[in-house]
Formats: structure tokens, sequence, C-alpha cells
């Protein structure tokens, strides 16, 4: 179990920092990897915990801190990090603390020197109230942590002893490695060749992303080339007050690499260090272009800044390393454009949200949920610069992004940034109200009733003013959700269904309008109003696929399974639940597979298999402690699925149900889920 990075390239030498690391991991609770920028702290922390992975039961999960600027984000992240996407109302420190107490994991924090402050007092909270935590920090600095075991990473060896005719220093080894990816051609045994591999890595102290950016610049200067420019900047560097020693030749050999990219290289180099994520191209294209540098011809110089180096390729897009961006973000403040690319770069996402709301009843809607998720760190990013220099356009973009973030997990971004966002001097119309009506759906599902009403109210009145018909049929939505889940289904469905029948002229495409429907279909099956509920869903059906949409038909996939196993036709119930599922898990929607899972569960064990009912109903107790509900969906569910659990009991017997159930519990969700995918639908 865990979400440990794949890299693609090797890992080389570092053998006796790796057996440190190992048997810190055994002896102390707290290592922290520290040392330069592009010293290798990172790539050496994912090794270590990769061959130390076997010792932690619950798994090695990885939380890279690199896009945070300051701590507001810092705990959901952390939490985004080891899976927890908690619907609770507790504080995120409690969610945290609860979900870690006694489980046996490793957790590691990469790239933790913007926020070690932060980072201290979480990490002394998690260990005093998580017995079996073990934390693995890499950072510029220590936490200074009274029982924190720090092992100093230094630069790979460069003493040039050799075997044969190959250097065995790591440093050039990692030279070589790298060398044969960038440049095929090179006769790396030639003697020339391999005497000035051995200067250049002496030269360059040792530090890998010096070693890796002076390798890309092979493909067009011979190695003994590059040992002369490297030691005439190295010797005409004497002002030690500027460049601290230790970190002298990575910053000559960025400053080096930065002089040789092309002039337009440079400029896209500086204005991509205003994304905090994984950089799309399409993305870059919007924020990036301008001036000399047009739209056309950033993809061909962000691939050749990738073959530089500079960039990493990551699926279909590029990430920069921390310390690169850090430069480039240098040269963008010297430009004078880090606030004009700040704007930009916040208004082109606050377009993507607008256009992700836009797009979210229709056949595209997979494919928005998937972008919000992949650009999450920058929409933050985005929120944070608008909320300081446009206030209007913030509660638009807030409001835009709710329902996928509160769909994906992000609950306590979600209520933040909408706080947030909503305490700003009002600006009444229908951009207000979206972002009451998220705030509102925020606050049911963290189970925050109280607020939630509140909240389901203010957005009622706003709508009325708005007399925009998305806006009625939003509070509306907001409005029964909240009665729905507190137990009310009377008081839900006479709201959505008062909606939904005084329709507003233009509302028959109005996303609201199908989120009524979902609401009213809950509510009819919870009343016991099985036929109507049974005629409410196959309408739903109908409608979701006239649209393409996935979201309201995954529901209306639910209750169908319900009522078919309500009465009687489990194998029914199996093809709707393992429906559901499927575009559940299409949305990343947590929620919505805890309660496909339950009701599977359910239709497995009426078909008599009690063992399988066991192991799925396991998975979903996975799935529910992940997202930390109270009530395991709406309230009435509970007796129901009392009933289910008897009959998988009975079937099994107690001994193999617990040891099915306990042993699926323990797994890894996302595995568990496939297991139950993989099974053929009747």
């Amino acid at each position: 179990m865990g979400n440990l990075p794949v890299v693609r390239t090797s890992f080389v030498g570092r053998s006796s920092e790796l057996a440190r690391i190992e048997q810190a991991l055994e002896e102390h609770r707290l290592v922290t990897l520290t040392g330069s920028g592009g010293v290798g702290k990172s790539r050496l922390a994912l090794r270590a915990a990769d061959l130390v992975g076997d010792r932690f039961p619950d798994g090695v999960w990885w939380t890279d801190l690199s896009p945070l600027y300051d701590d507001q984000l810092l705990l959901t992240t952390v939490c985004d990090g080891v899976g927890l996407l908690d619907h609770s109302s507790r504080l995120p420190e409690e969610a945290l603390s609860e979900w870690l107490a006694d489980r046996q994991l490793l957790l590691v924090l990469d790239c933790c020197e913007r926020v070690v402050a932060a980072c201290r007092r979480l990490v002394e909270e998690l260990l005093g109230t998580a017995p079996g935590l073990t934390v693995l920090i890499t950072s510029r600095e220590p936490l200074g942590v009274e029982w924190e075991h720090r092992v100093e990473v230094p630069p790979l060896s460069t003493g040039g002893a050799e075997e044969g005719d190959r250097p065995r220093d790591e440093a050039v080894r990692l030279f070589l490695d790298r060398a044969a990816t960038a440049a095929p051609h090179l006769m790396l045994d030639d003697p020339d060749t391999a005497s000035a591999a051995v200067e250049i890595c002496r030269r360059l102290e040792g530090v890998p992303l010096a070693i890796e950016l002076a390798c890309a610049r092979l493909r067009e200067s011979s190695a003994r080339e590059i040992t002369g420019r490297l030691a005439s900047r190295l010797d005409a560097l004497t002002d030690e007050a500027l460049w601290p020693r230790r970190h002298r030749a990575l910053r000559t050999t960025i400053g080096w690499s930065h002089e040789l990219c092309a002039p337009l290289e440079r400029l896209l180099w500086a204005r991509l260090s205003v994304f905090r994520g994984v950089v799309e191209t399409a993305d870059a294209e919007a924020v990036c272009s301008g001036g000399p540098l047009t739209a056309d011809a950033i993809a061909p110089t962000m691939e050749r800044l990738a073959s530089q180096s500079v960039l990493q390729r990551v699926g279909d897009g590029y990430r920069m390393l921390d310390t690169l961006r850090e430069y480039g973000a240098m040269w963008l403040a010297e430009l004078a454009e880090d606030r004009p690319l700040a704007d930009r770069h916040a208004r082109h996402f606050a377009t993507v949200a607008a256009q992700a709301h836009a797009g979210w009843l229709g056949p595209s809607q997979v494919a928005w949920y998937r972008r919000i998720a992949d650009t999450h760190a920058d929409l933050c990013a985005a929120l944070e610069h608008l909320l300081t220099e446009d206030p209007e356009k913030a509660v638009e973009m807030a409001g835009c992004t709710g329902l996928f973030w509160s769909c994906c997990g992000h609950l306590h971004q979600a209520r933040a940034y909408l706080e947030r966002a909503l305490a700003l001097p009002p600006s009444p119309g229908p951009h207000h109200t979206r972002a009451l009506w998220a705030l509102g759906i925020t606050l049911t599902l963290r189970g925050d009733h109280k607020a939630a009403r509140r909240v389901g109210e203010e957005c009622n009145r706003a709508a009325r003013r708005d007399q925009d018909a998305e806006s009625i049929l939003s509070a509306a939505h907001s409005i029964s959700f909240t009665y729905l889940m507190m137990g009310r289904p009377q008081t839900a469905h006479s709201v959505s269904d008062h909606a939904l029948r005084h329709l507003p002229d233009g509302a028959d495409n109005a996303p609201s309008q199908l989120r009524c429907r979902v609401i009213r279909l809950f509510a009819l099956s919870a009343l016991g109003r099985l036929d109507e509920a049974y005629e409410e869903a196959t309408r739903l059906q109908r409608i979701s696929l006239h649209h393409g949409e996935r979201w309201a038909r995954a529901y209306a996939d639910h209750q169908l399974a319900l009522i078919h196993m309500l009465q009687g036709r489990p194998r029914h119930a199996e093809a709707h639940a393992r429906s559901m599922l499927a575009s559940k898990n299409d949305l990343h929607d947590s929620l919505g597979i805890a309660l496909g899972l339950d009701l599977l569960a359910g239709a497995i064990a009426a078909q008599g298999d009690g063992v399988e009912a066991a192991r799925t109903s396991g998975t979903g107790h996975t799935y529910w402690r992940m997202i930390g509900h109270p009530h395991r969906g709406t309230p009435e569910l509970g007796a129901i699925r009392a009933r289910w659990e008897r009959q998988a009991r009975e079937a099994a017997g107690d001994t193999a149900y617990e040891r099915a159930y306990h042993r699926a519990s323990a797994d890894d969700a996302e595995r568990g889920l496939a297991h139950a995918l993989e099974r053929h639908s009747p």
C-alpha cells in the first residue's frame, strides 16, 4: 500500500547513505534528510522509502510539499497524501490524528523548507497521537524537534578511484549513466571523455542536479568543452558572501544552463515558474505566451527545456524542480513580469474552473473532474491570488470549483476558500449565490447541518433576488440535501419536489435541475414509496443519458440497486451497483464509491456468497474511513445494511466472515475496489 511516485531514471550510488537511513528508520520515528537544493534529498528519500516499505503494514505514503508557499494548505495536503478525504465536522488535525492512530505506516513529507514551523507542529502532534507512525522528512533545514534524527545528505563522492577503465566514484557513475541517455552517440569509454567526466564531477562538487544539467549539454558540446567552460566560470566566481560555497557549484551550473538557453527558452523558463504543479502545454500556451514568445512556440520550447533537464516529463505534461523554479522566479522578477504573470495565471485557471462548471452537465463531465483534480495545486494558487487582487472573480471561481472539490474529497479546501471568498464585501448576483450553494453542500457533507441550513436559507434569499433559474434550483438543492442527510426525507422531498414542479423559464437544461431530481429520488425511497422511486430513477437515467453525464446517472443506478434489493431482485441490484461503482470510480467520488460498495455487498449476500460479501463490505469500510463519514450515507441506510450483514454472516459463518472482512478492510482501498469491479456483472 502507498503512493510512492514512479521515477523513470535509474538510481545511482548512495549505498552508505541508504544503509544509514534504513538503520535510522528502524531506531527512530522521525528522520530528517537535510542538505542544499539539488543534492538529491527527494530521490534518496524515495529510494529509502521503497526499500523499507515491507516494514510498514499500512504502507508508505508520499506528500510533496514543494507547491506550498505558506502553511495554510499544509494539513489538507498531508490529508490528501495519505488518502484521507474527511467528510466529518472535525478539525483537520483531529481527523488526521484519528486516521493515523492505529496504523503502522511511513509518512514521507518532501520539501518542507518553506513550511518548517508548521511541519514541526504537525509532526509533533501526529507522533504523539499515532504510536505506529514513522515520519521521513526532506528539508534544507531540520525541523528542530527534540527527538528528530538528522541525516545530512552530502553531494555524491568524487574520489576518482578507478575500477578497470571506468571511474568507480558515484558522481562519475551518475554522469556516465545520464550521458548515455542524453548523448547516446558519445564514446564514454574514450580516455579523454572519461578524464573530462572526472573533472566535470569534481568541479561540480558531486551535486546531482548540477551533473544532470551538465549532461544535458552533451548533445551540442563535448565533455572536454564543458570542462573548460565550467572551469572558467568557477574560477571567476570569488564572492563567497554572495554564493555560499555549498551552493556554488549548483548555482553556477544553473546560471550557466540558463545562459546557454536561447532567449525564448530563458523567457519561458522564467514564465513557467508561476505554475505550482504539472504543466500541460495548453495551460503554458495560455499563460506564458506574449511578446516574442508566441503560442505556437511554446510546445517546441518546452521540449527543448526538457531535453536540457530544466523540465521533467510527467505523463503528458512537464514539471519543474523546485530549485529551478526558484531560479526562474528570480529572473521573472528581474523582468518585472512576476505580478502580471501571476495575474494571468490566476485568470486562466479561473477560466478553467468556469468552463468546468459550464461543462458539468454533458459528455465531458468525467474529463472535467479529472482536469480539476490534476490542476489542484494551480487552482489553489489562483484562488489565493484572486482573493487579494480580484475578490469578485475569487467568489466566482470558488463557486465553480465547489462541487468538484466536494466530490473529489477536498472538503477542507472547499470550505476554507468559500468562506474566505464570501467574507469579502458582497457583490450580489448569481456568482455569489453559487458560492453560497457550494458552501452549503460542503457543510452538509462535513456533517455541520446547522451551519448548512443557515447557508441554504441565505442562498435561497439570494436566489430570489437574482430571479435566475439556476440560482433558484441550486438553493432548493442545497436545502433539500441538508434535510435528506439530517434524516428528514419528507421535508427534503417537499423542497425538491416544489422546485421541480415550478421550474422557472429556461431551467430545462439547468445543472441543478438534475441535482434536485437526485434528492427527490433519494427522498422517495427513504419514505418507502418504491414504485414512485423506480419511475423517478428510470426518468433520471433517461435524462442523464440524453446529456451524456455520469454523476446523476450513477445515483440513479444506486437507487435502482436499492429498490431491486428491497423488492427481492438481488441479481438486478448487483448489476446496477457495479454500474454505479464504475461511474463513481471514473469521477473519483469516494462517497459514491462507499455507498456503491455497501449496496454491492448486500446484493452478493442476498445471493448466498457470504465471504465475497464480507470482502466487499470490508473494502467499503476502508472507503468510509477515508472519508470519515459519521452515518455512512443517509440515516435510514443503517438498518438496511445491518440486515444484509446478518445474511452474509449466516451464509459464510462468523469466523469466515470476520476473516474476509478484516483482510479486505486492512488492504489497499483501490486494490479492493478493482477486485469488486473485476467480477462479472450479471
